[in-house]
Formats: C-alpha cells, sequence, structure tokens
C-alpha cells in the first residue's frame, strides 16, 4: 500500500512539473495576455510584431465613427476596428496596441520613418500615395460630400462654389481639398484648410466658412452628433478607396493585409466592425469591396 501512495505521489509530482513547463514556454515566447505565438516567415514583418508583442498604428483621433478619441482615452471607430481584426490575425493582444495620432498631412511621413506599422486613417488609395507607399484593400469605398448649416439652402453641391463667393473648408493634405480645388473659383481667398476635420467643423459653426468638405460617412458623424446644426448638401461626388498604408517594398506584409481583410469579409468580423461603429449613423456599408493585388 505504502509503494503504491509513493507512485502516485510521484506521478502527480510529475504532472505537475508537466503543466509548469508548459506554462513557461509561453511566456517565453512573449505572447502576453491574450497574444498567441503564431508561425510567419523568418525575416518577415509579421514574425517580428509577433514576436515583439506589440504594433503601432496610425489612425485619426477626430473623425467619428472612423477614429475619434473616445472618453476612454483611445481611438474609437471603423478604421480602428479593422486593424484590430489585422492585430488580432497576427497574434498581438489589443492592449499592446499603441494608438499614434495620423493627421492626413503626415500619413506617408510616418510610413516611411517607421514611426507606425501600418496605417489605417480613412485613407484614400491613388497613384500619387503610390509613389511612396504601399496599399492594402480598399476594405471601404467613401464619397465626398459637402456639410453646411441646417439652414443653408444656397449650397447644393461642389458647382456652388464657383461663383466665388463662398468659402469651403478640408484638411491639409487630403484628397477632399485636392478635389475642391476643381470647383472653385478661388483656391486662395476661398478654400481654408487646418489641420483636422474638427477645425473645420467649428469654423463652420462659428460662420468663418460656409462649407466643410470630406468624405460623407465623415461628416455623417458630425451631423449625428449634432442634427440640429448641420446637413448634407447634395449628393456624393466622388469615390474614396480606403486602403490601409504600409511601407512601399513591403509585399509580403501588404499580402497578409490583404488576406486578413478578405477573411474578414467571409467571417462577418467586418460587417461586425462596421455595425458597431460608423453604422450607427446611417451610411451603407453595401458589398465588400474586392482587394486590389497590385
Amino acid at each position: 500500500m505504502r509503494m503504491k501512495r509513493v507512485a502516485a505521489l510521484a506521478a502527480a509530482a510529475t504532472l505537475a512539473l508537466g503543466l509548469a513547463a508548459c506554462g513557461d514556454n509561453g511566456s517565453d515566447e512573449g505572447t502576453g495576455s491574450g497574444g498567441e505565438s503564431k508561425s510567419f516567415a523568418a525575416g518577415s514583418t509579421m514574425e517580428r510584431l509577433n514576436k515583439a508583442q506589440a504594433i503601432k498604428i496610425g489612425t485619426k483621433f477626430d473623425q467619428p465613427g472612423f477614429g475619434l478619441k473616445g472618453l476612454s482615452g483611445k481611438p474609437e471607430g471603423f478604421d480602428v476596428e479593422v486593424a484590430k481584426i489585422i492585430v488580432k490575425e497576427l497574434g498581438i493582444p489589443e492592449d499592446k496596441i499603441e494608438w499614434v495620432e495620423t493627421p492626413s498631412k503626415v500619413r506617408e511621413d510616418v510610413i516611411v520613418n517607421g514611426t507606425v506599422d501600418l496605417v489605417a486613417a480613412t485613407y484614400t488609395i491613388n497613384d500619387t500615395r503610390k509613389e511612396r507607399i504601399a496599399f492594402a484593400g480598399p476594405y471601404y469605398e467613401a464619397g465626398q460630400n459637402i456639410l453646411v448649416k441646417k439652414d443653408d439652402t444656397t449650397i447644393t453641391g461642389p458647382d456652388s462654389f464657383k461663383d466665388g463667393t463662398k468659402k469651403v473648408c478640408s484638411v491639409t493634405g487630403s484628397t477632399p481639398a485636392e478635389e475642391i480645388k476643381k470647383h472653385v473659383k478661388d483656391v486662395a481667398t476661398q478654400l481654408v484648410l487646418f489641420d483636422t476635420y474638427d477645425k473645420c467643423r467649428d469654423a463652420l459653426k462659428g460662420g468663418q466658412v460656409d462649407a466643410v468638405t470630406t468624405d460623407n460617412v465623415i461628416l455623417l458623424g458630425y451631423i449625428a452628433k449634432d442634427e440640429a446644426s448641420f446637413k448634407l448638401a447634395g449628393e456624393n461626388f466622388t469615390k474614396e478607396p480606403y486602403g490601409i498604408g504600409v511601407k512601399k517594398e513591403d509585399t509580403d506584409f501588404r499580402n497578409f493585409v490583404n488576406d486578413t481583410l478578405e477573411k474578414a469579409y467571409s467571417d462577418g468580423s467586418w460587417k461586425k466592425a462596421w455595425d458597431d461603429t460608423a453604422g450607427k449613423f446611417g451610411a451603407e456599408l453595401g458589398n465588400p469591396p474586392a482587394v486590389n493585388r497590385y
């Protein structure tokens, strides 16, 4: 009987040591709480980020529904949730994300300089930007529109600025700022540029400008927060495919992000991200856009 008890205690000790060893192995890999050790190609960005269990992401802090810094002190919105889907696929816990405020005018710079690992910031894919960086996606297609005061009946679309009497505000380095130049009579006197759309909204409310122009979903976010003050003027007049910005030469990482987006389309996480954020403002999501694997 005594020998059986000794054998049982030895077996229990062996099992305990085995479980402890398993726990030690997980912590040695540095996966942390919520992290996951995954197998990626040696030397790839995916491997580097997974091993580090940390990632820096550039996004907007001033855009309701897409990237707005909330009471939590962290940005919230569709761009943020799409970025989190990518981070999860990398095996990195959400609390290891460092969010870096990234206004339109510096988006390419922070990618090229390595300040961030990727940018998700209402980032329209275009050929000029692709000269410096690469895009995965698109993951959404917006359209440029115009925000005016609720009682304004004089502005009905971009052609309303051709008489040269009205001022329109947009953001430095943005696609909407470049597009609206085609519709104003005098850029120098009519186009007012700030570094954030919040400043444009405040200028409109204060009467310093007559309108704000950017993508419809961003403007719908402002309307949702202040329906008594603002409305859209007319229909969308451009198409703005949003992409994830990465380093130009990092084809493997771009392919990984594209694969992750396509997976999110099929497993429902993309739609859930929309429904939980920008979808609450009344904009249509539509069908998943085909990623461009150029």
